[in-house]
């Protein structure tokens, strides 16, 4: 017996751990763990949603395979037809649907590294040819290079993360405009669109979601993962153009999304508000830890709109301060060892107690380096 080739090939994925494999790890307890290194919503879910799974009434029924309450409240929220949403077991989920309806052999997509990972992992996982443009010094996207890359290899997607993981920056109005005018479909990822405008539950007045119904080649991705704080339970969305809907529905999984996951997001939908309040707290904490994160000699932080601060560190090996920062202090970010990326780490915007706490343990390495 043997498996498909190109699967020998492929390098597995690194999914970020758990609190109770870094407690054992650390030998610290769970609450004596900082935990910012995943861009998870550190407040949790509304209290609504947690009344509405300590009742969950239908755990031993199979769920709807078409997730119509669900998608009937988002059309709402997005104000786009429901026809044209579709409910995925988080975004990842979607991201493999699309490849695995689309990708033939020989087929490529583009994608602008550093970004995120699932791009490129699902492609190989499919079997397809990724196309790497990577981003200038600003992390803006090279058109140039990008047309004539889709002009000579016509890849079948492109896939743009706005605002892109793990930078946070957004490429302007005019850049997704000629990137829509290519002859690919495009896939942005709105993963982050909550913290990148003034805050709001809708997403931001940047968001592209209205106009996937008047797009042949516009999907948007959307997630509760950091809006809602629903990151454990795997929920996400789609918007997808009317066309494409018929072979989506025959490709899905029909009970991938579960009863428990479909409750939470429905009943956070009904408080918008208050989905709102949690993303204005972390883009205010954001714009504090941004600016006090310039204090320090040995790291460059990049602006960010999203919930998360990439930082370049210089005069120590940043992967040595991830470790210290974990062991000494309890404190998890993220360490990049990619291309172009190899001396950065990446850290989410927590509550002020998680700020406060990482700003001390900087300042007490800063001290011993300065020794």
């Amino acid at each position: 017996m043997q498996i498909r080739k190109h699967l020998e090939k492929i390098p597995p994925y690194t999914p970020i751990e758990p609190f109770e494999v870094l407690s054992a790890r650390i030998e610290r307890s769970v609450d004596q763990i900082i935990k910012l290194d995943a861009n998870e919503n550190p407040y949790g879910p509304l209290p609504v949603v947690r009344e509405t799974l300590a009742n969950l009434p239908y755990a031993h029924i199979y769920p709807d395979p078409e997730s119509r309450l669900l998608r009937q409240k988002l059309s709402q929220f997005c104000q786009i037809p429901m026809d044209n949403l579709l409910i995925g077991a988080g975004a990842d989920e979607l991201i493999d649907l699309l490849l695995r309806v689309f990708i033939d052999e020989g087929d490529s997509i583009v994608i602008f590294p550093p970004t995120f990972g699932m791009y490129a992992f699902d492609a190989r996982l499919n079997n397809a040819q990724v196309w790497e443009i990577p981003r200038q010094s600003d992390f803006s996207i090279n058109l140039e290079v990008l047309r004539r890359v889709v002009r000579e290899k016509q890849p079948k997607i492109i896939f743009l993360a706005t605002p892109n993981n793990p930078d946070g920056s957004f490429p302007n109005a005019k850049v997704i405009e000629q990137i829509l005018e290519l002859p690919a479909l495009v896939v942005l990822d709105e993963a982050y669109i909550e913290f990148a405008d003034q805050p709001q539950a809708l997403g931001s007045n940047l968001s592209r979601i209205r106009q996937v119904p008047l797009r042949d080649n516009l999907v948007v991705l959307r997630t509760f993962s950091k809006l809602a704080a629903l990151a454990g339970l795997r929920i996400g969305y789609g918007a997808f153009p009317t066309w494409l809907m018929p072979t989506l529905w025959k490709a899905k999984q029909p009970y991938s999304v579960n009863v428990a996951a479909s409750a939470a997001a429905m009943a956070c939908l009904d408080y918008p508000d208050e989905l709102a309040k949690m993303v204005e707290w972390l883009v205010q904490e954001r714009q504090r830890l941004y600016t006090e994160l310039q204090n320090f000699s040995f790291l460059s932080a990049y602006p960010s709109l999203a919930n998360y601060i990439l930082v370049r560190v210089t005069r120590m090996n940043a992967a040595q301060l991830k470790e210290r920062l974990a062991y000494q202090f309890g404190i998890f970010v993220r360490y990049f060892n990619s291309k172009g990326l190899q001396d950065h780490i990446r850290i989410s915007v927590g509550k002020p107690s998680d700020t406060d706490a990482l700003l001390g343990a900087l300042q007490t390495i800063e001290k011993e380096e300065q020794k």
